[in-house]
């Protein structure tokens, strides 16, 4: 099998509560809905929030997010009401760090449990001279 192009899913239990979440808090719009299935881009990856009776986990991130300064980020969305997950043993003051690469985990308003990374080194390496996570077409 050869897949021409990967996206993420996202449960919601209340499309309309996820919407107001990723734009007021994250600043996310989607580009597109269809049957209440909302679309979003960041940088050259989508992602799809959809409706779901069903419950996320929460024990693993299910999205991650690359910013340029982790603490700042924090900063802000902590003032837009957002908790940061603390992980005894792993995480101080909700970042942990491995080397270079910091990261922190917080849940949007489905549950569903996404990830901050600051100098994500492995998302970087290239493969056939193209970033992961780039479509060949664009």
């Amino acid at each position: 099998m050869q897949a021409s192009y990967a996206y993420g899913k996202l449960p919601a239990q209340d499309t309309e509560r996820a919407r107001r979440f990723y734009e007021e808090k994250l600043g996310l719009r989607p580009f597109g809905e269809r049957n209440h299935h909302l679309y979003y881009e960041v940088g050259k990856v989508r992602f799809v929030v959809f409706p779901s009776s069903g419950m996320p986990s929460g024990i693993h991130d299910q999205l991650g997010l690359v910013v340029d300064d982790l603490e700042g980020a924090m900063t802000e969305l902590r003032s837009k009401g957002i908790a940061f997950e603390d992980y005894p043993g792993l995480t101080e003051n909700g970042i942990a760090t491995f080397g270079p690469m910091k990261a922190a985990w917080f849940k949007d308003s489905e549950g569903n449990l996404l990830s901050l990374a600051e100098k994500p080194t492995m998302l970087m390496m290239s493969r056939g001279g193209e970033e992961y996570g780039v479509r060949p077409d664009q």
